[in-house]
């Protein structure tokens, strides 16, 4: 179903699919997310203690006659800010503007569900309750099922109720928008085309090697004798030694339990001394002893990748996939605007 890929997050933001689905107070979960589809899509963590039951209970908007409650305008804002991983704004601009985008979500949100409601899936019920089995199944215990619905203020019907209205819209969406969406070989072809640079690969390097740590704050003394332990290190390298042993035993990097396996690396990933020699040995050939500011390193190459243009037949699934999710947010945000447009958006005068 292409909605899951193309919105983030589930406008029932506000909805504990979203929030349970991860096992955490307003967490994003893989829903469709008209909001963001919308272009209302923002973030942050959850902000400080809910409202005041009055204050929650106040109509902030009304959307053909539906009220949207500053409570509910509350919760979306927590979802938003969790989306993003941040703490609540303490900036009063900035909070009127993710404030802004969260009733925009929810309006976006609840004009789909009147379009949608008429028609909802078959079996609609059948599909409520798989998602809330998945969803206490997810979260391990019937403890904590009980503790995330107390901790959202959410009862289990309130809860049933609000993932049927994300399965609705989803439904609608999928049949309004995604199923009407047609790209095909040709014009992910043209995309192709059209950006070579999205589709090379750099030239890579797969390497080990052996550090001898001595950082900036190491003495002249201790850059020297760790020097010349790399020297006597790669002298035994020479006689025969077996590399990733030596690994093991010696070096001072985290990868000696991998025998000093750094995996494949492409350009600007590694310090600049490092890479230079890494990008210049043979397969199989082991550097001489190379300085950074880590201290003193023997690179063991264990070969190399050309760089080269990923061919067409293995990126056109994924391109047309992301044509694909792009065109349906185009045409989601358009609905959702002429939705706007055909309806009675009343929104409550600012308290004085």
């Amino acid at each position: 179903m292409m909605i899951h890929s193309s919105f983030r997050f589930s406008l029932s933001l506000v909805s504990l699919a979203v929030i349970l689905a991860t096992g955490q107070p307003a967490m994003a979960a893989d829903a469709p997310s008209p909001a963001a589809a919308a272009g209302s899509g923002v973030a942050a963590s959850p902000p400080a203690a809910p409202a005041p039951a009055a204050e929650a209970s106040a109509i902030v908007v009304k959307v053909n006659d539906v009220a949207i409650s500053q409570g509910a305008l509350d919760q979306a804002m927590r979802a938003l800010l969790a989306q993003a991983r941040m703490p609540a704004p303490t900036d009063p601009a900035q909070r009127q503007q993710i404030e802004a985008m969260a009733l925009d979500s929810l309006i976006a949100e609840e004009l789909l569900y009147q379009a949608a409601k008429a028609t909802p899936p078959a079996d609609l019920a059948q599909q409520v309750e798989e998602k809330f089995n998945a969803t206490k199944t997810r979260l391990g215990s019937p403890e904590a099922f009980e503790q995330a619905l107390s901790q959202n203020g959410m009862t289990v019907e309130e809860f049933k109720t609000r993932l049927g209205r994300d399965l609705v819209i989803a439904a609608y969406i999928q049949r309004e928008v995604d199923a009407k969406i047609n790209v095909g070989p040709e014009q992910a072809r043209q995309f192709y085309d059209q950006n070579p640079d999205k589709f090379k690969k750099p030239e890579m390097v797969h390497a080990s090697h052996i550090l001898i740590g001595a950082d900036a704050k190491a003495s002249a003394e201790e850059k020297q004798a760790a020097k010349q332990k790399a020297e006597e290190l790669l002298g035994k390298i020479k006689g025969g030694a077996d590399f990733a042993e030596l690994a093991k035993a010696e070096s001072t990097c985290p990868s000696a339990k991998k025998g000093g396996d750094l995996g494949t690396f492409g350009r600007g990933q590694m310090v600049k001394p490092f890479e230079e020699v890494a990008f210049s040995l043979q397969d199989g050939e082991v550097s001489e002893v190379v300085e950074t500011q880590f201290g003193y390193h023997l690179i063991k190459s264990q070969g190399k990748t050309a760089a080269e243009t990923i061919p067409f037949e293995q990126v056109q699934s994924r391109i047309t996939t992301q044509l694909k999710n792009q065109e349906a947010k185009k045409q989601l945000a358009a609905k959702v605007e002429a939705l706007k447009q055909a309806a009675k958006i009343e929104k409550a005068a600012p308290a004085s």
